[in-house]
């Protein structure tokens, strides 16, 4: 599979996980597969997880560090510069996390397609 364009104002896709990451809400997470879903590209969580990459080099915020995967670990986190970076973020809106794990993930878990309807 050929990686997606590195500029992510040239891809559309990238703007529109960009869009739906901004609206996560403080202190909630979500998944890379739940913002494929809502974006209706099921298959396509790596493509979301390569965008919210590219979204450390604009300079607009992107909350990417509430985005982790299925099982509420922080595989993103080592995208974020310092190791720690993505675990401290969480923390600092109230999230627990422990060995690179959300606790009470299905609490904390904010569904798109649920909420944005």
């Amino acid at each position: 599979m050929k990686k997606p364009s590195s500029n992510p104002k040239n891809n559309s896709f990238f703007e529109k996980v960009f869009d739906v990451t901004k609206k996560i809400p403080y202190g909630r997470v979500t998944t890379y597969g739940a913002i494929a879903k809502f974006l209706g590209t099921k298959m396509s969580a790596r493509t979301v997880g390569w965008a919210l990459n590219s979204s450390h080099n604009l300079n607009e915020f992107i909350p990417a560090h509430r985005v982790i995967n299925r099982k509420g670990i922080l595989t993103g986190k080592h995208h974020f510069g310092n190791p720690n970076l993505m675990q401290q973020l969480l923390e600092n809106e109230g999230i627990i996390v422990e060995n690179d794990r959300v606790i009470e993930f299905n609490k904390l878990f904010w569904d798109p397609s649920v909420e944005l309807i």
